[in-house]
């Protein structure tokens, strides 16, 4: 009987939820790969993050952000309603901690994104979250990609991509890291799969506690 229920034990730990913490440099292709995930229908909780940035054409407010007002985001800075924030580029993004709380309390897996430094603020404070880093084939195809999204100035463009170098260094803190190919968003996909089903066979599994 002892056995038995240490077994049910074990089997439960392996479905805790997952929180998976997607990063990697400015137009490495986040939002693509999240938008094509979405459109086959993957079972996550996609946890929409809130920022102060000017909505951008085709954007959906409330599936791609929150767009807020700087007034309405520092409210809920004040409120403590963040599990992290920062300015990036002139604008705030943070990261609702409902949205976490509630994946977790129903047993979902979630997926987030978020800049680098905001995943690096994450790893501080939920430290057993999965984190995958995005990285360009090439700093010539991240410039590219930042040129051919026409929303950046000459001087913000050279700003991301100085910041994209320094960013890069900093792989070794995340778990995972996955080579984005423009037309290859299946296979990031598929890889991001394999990652979820690898760390559903742990022998100790994840336990994210908010």
């Amino acid at each position: 009987m002892k056995q038995s229920h240490s077994l049910s034990s074990f089997a439960s730990l392996r479905t805790a939820p997952l929180l998976i913490v997607l990063t990697g440099p400015s137009g490495v292709g986040k939002d693509a790969v999240l938008t094509r995930m979405r459109k086959l229908r993957h079972p996550f909780h996609y946890v929409v993050t809130a920022t102060t940035r000017p909505q951008r054409e085709g954007e959906e407010n409330g599936v791609d952000y929150y767009f807020l007002s700087q007034e309405e985001f520092q409210q809920m800075v004040a409120k403590g309603q963040l599990l992290e924030w920062a300015k990036v580029y002139g604008n705030y993004y943070g990261v609702p901690r409902d949205e976490i709380s509630q994946a977790l309390s129903k047993g979902v897996d979630m997926i987030v994104k978020v800049d680098v430094q905001g995943a690096a603020t994450i790893k501080k404070i939920l430290p057993q979250a999965v984190f995958i880093f995005l990285t360009p084939p090439s700093m010539e195809e991240l410039e590219l990609r930042l040129k051919q999204r026409r929303s950046e100035s000459s001087t913000d463009l050279a700003l991301r991509l100085e910041k994209a170098k320094d960013e890069i260094k900093s792989l070794p803190l995340f778990d995972y890291v996955i080579t984005s190919c423009q037309d290859r968003l299946d296979d990031i996909i598929s890889q991001i799969d394999a990652i979820v089903v690898a760390e559903k066979c742990r022998a100790k599994p994840r336990i994210v506690e908010l």
